[in-house]
């Protein structure tokens, strides 16, 4: 099966694993802080990797850093240029073994006062640009591959001034959750990761609002570590545990 087995899991039946070392891996997101760190995680472990995001001159410089990986700029809600971008990582890579997309905007504020045209926003970029992009790679994508969406700890716990964004990501961890399920036939594993606040600087580029007062920003790296090994591990969600303040994979 290349780099795209099948694992054993704890529920009897097959959880598809992706051996990292030469698997095809298309990053989307890839110039945001996350993104960026996972793109290089993945490469560092051994994994090819085509990369896409919104900022061309960030783009371009981290493909040199990674020795000159495939690279095509498009912005999340250009429904187009995001389909070119997979076409373009599919081509240069024959084929996907796992797609993973960090993309993310925030806003702030009572859901009363919320604007019309900012949550809009949220949703086509937190929601509905990850479900165009997986459609766009599905056909690309090798059977026991992965899928990794990065949603957030706010799809489990609404909070308070942020009930435009919660709702953005809860219904991506949504639909994760069915495409799960429609994809068991081809064994594609998708791994829903939901993460508390880290810091990314997201927060500084909120589409509206101030954001409240939050907790420290959780360790990047471990976030990222996290993704990796659930890549490796054929797991269903990256979540956090509440008792001991650290990331869990199931």
């Amino acid at each position: 099966m290349g780099h795209a087995e099948r694992l054993g899991g704890r529920d009897g039946g097959h959880r598809p694993r992706v051996e990292l070392a030469g698997a095809r891996v298309l990053v989307a997101g890839a110039t945001g802080a996350l993104g960026g760190d996972l793109a290089r995680a993945l490469a560092g472990a051994g994994a090819r990797v085509a990369l896409s995001g919104r900022d061309d001159g960030r783009l371009q410089a981290l493909a040199a850093e990674l020795g000159g990986a495939p690279a095509r700029a498009a912005d999340a809600v250009d429904v187009e240029a995001v389909r070119v971008a997979v076409g373009h990582a599919a081509a240069a890579l024959g084929g996907l073994d796992a797609v993973v997309v960090a993309w993310g905007v925030v806003a702030f504020g009572p859901a009363a006062e919320a604007d019309d045209a900012v949550t809009e926003e949220l949703f086509a970029v937190n929601t509905l640009a990850p479900m165009s992009l997986v459609r766009a790679a599905l056909p690309h994508l090798a059977d026991g591959g992965a899928v990794v969406l990065l949603s957030a700890i706010v799809a489990d716990a609404p909070t308070l001034g942020m009930a435009e964004y919660s709702a953005s990501k809860a219904a991506l961890s949504a639909w994760a959750a069915v495409l799960r399920r429609e994809l068991r036939g081809r064994s594609i594993a998708v791994l829903d990761v939901r993460p508390p606040h880290v810091d990314t600087g997201l927060v500084d580029r909120a589409l509206a609002g101030t954001p409240p007062r939050l907790p420290a920003g959780h360790d990047r790296g471990e976030v990222v570590g996290a993704v990796l090994d659930g890549l490796r591990e054929g797991a269903r969600e990256v979540v956090l545990d509440p008792r001991e303040k650290r990331l869990v994979r199931r």
